[in-house]
């Protein structure tokens, strides 16, 4: 019999996912990592082993706190920096997906798996990360920093099942217990807010909003790490006089200046041609040179691109079609015609 870690985090997806597993005929480990978010340790802690006691399997809790560091650095630093971070793919490979590996190699396992929407096709050496079948679900956009191993060792039992069909079974089969909720989307903020956040740990000075056109001073904003590139809301700009257009959109930010750049309407400075990608990691590599979809943002409908690689590893997009509010800091994920996905680097330049 095989064996098998699987991430519980207190939640339906991982909680189906160990139930699955198991009446797949898997002898199944369920493991808690406790995080950062002090607020609801206790509580997750307290429904992991309740359903391991339903489910009759095995519960290791562990402390993974100190994994976090890595991401909360990176996320303060991308931020301070003008770029925009996705702290969520940093900590599919760093804290989740890195550590599992070992949990798995301790407890004498032969996968681990997670409740990821996703799937992966194990054929012999060959191991290919592919979206799930719910598509609005589909997680692989921050599954592409993963490495070739770690893909070789994991399952995700979620990636042939929908969203509704997920609640179903575990509705049938109590597996969702009181306070059960989805994820927090920055999980070490916990119910603070982003913007309270960086005021206290990070506070920021007051600066100019300039019309990147005329480049006349609008406003002044709060603080530059509160505003990512394409945001409308929240700049307090509108009904400027002499401008037709009241929608004011983010279109860059200069750090060294603390200035941050909007344009009138959904402008030509909104929209870009090809950018540069960065810290590429790829799972499956065509060639050099070959044509195939991007994801920009996660839930951003795939784009067609021309992609070329560089002698020193970078990866260049020339999209088909400009792409709206491309943001520094972001991921770009690469997918083929069959939803393979192909890698992801971190978008580190972009051109008009």
């Amino acid at each position: 019999m095989k064996t098998v870690v699987v991430g519980l985090s207190g939640g339906v997806d991982s909680s189906v996912s160990a139930f699955l597993l198991k009446k797949q005929g898997f002898n199944v480990v369920g493991l808690h990592m406790l995080g950062e978010n002090t607020e609801t340790n206790k509580q997750d802690e307290q429904r992991v082993k309740d359903l391991c006691k339903i489910l009759g399997i095995e519960c290791v809790v562990v402390d993974y706190a100190n994994y976090m560091q890595v991401v909360k650095d990176y996320f303060v630093q991308e931020y301070l920096s003008g770029r925009t971070p996705n702290p969520c793919v940093v900590c599919n490979r760093e804290v989740k997906f890195k550590p599992f590996l070992k949990y798995m190699q301790d407890l004498n396992a032969d996968y681990f798996a997670t409740g990821h929407y996703a799937r992966v096709e194990h054929n012999g050496n060959q191991h290919k990360l592919k979206k799930a079948v719910d598509e609005n679900k589909d997680q692989t956009y921050f599954l592409c920093q993963l490495s070739s191993e770690q893909i070789s060792k994991v399952l995700f039992p979620l990636g042939e099942l929908t969203k509704a069909q997920v609640k179903q079974i575990a509705t049938e089969n109590n597996l969702i217990t009181p306070g059960t909720k989805e994820s927090y989307d920055i999980c070490f903020l916990g119910s603070q807010k982003f913007k309270d956040f960086m005021l206290t740990n990070h506070p920021e000075k007051s600066g100019n909003i300039v019309d990147v056109k005329s480049g006349k001073v609008l406003a002044q904003h709060t603080g530059i790490s509160k505003y990512t590139v394409g945001q409308r809301k929240g700049l307090n700009i509108g009904g400027k006089n002499g401008f037709e257009d009241n929608r004011w959109f983010v279109v860059k930010k200069d750090i060294e200046t603390n200035t941050l750049f909007v344009s009138c309407g959904d402008s030509a400075e909104l929209y870009s041609s090809s950018c540069l990608l960065t810290e590429f990691n790829w799972l499956a590599q065509p060639s050099l040179e070959f044509e195939c979809f991007v994801k920009l943002r996660y839930r951003q409908p795939d784009q067609q691109t021309k992609v070329e690689v560089l002698e020193n590893g970078n990866v260049v997009l020339s999209f088909k079609e400009p792409q709206r509010a491309v943001s520094i800091g972001q991921f770009a994920v690469l997918y083929d015609a069959n939803g393979v996905c192909l890698g992801g680097g971190k978008i580190s330049e972009i051109k008009a």
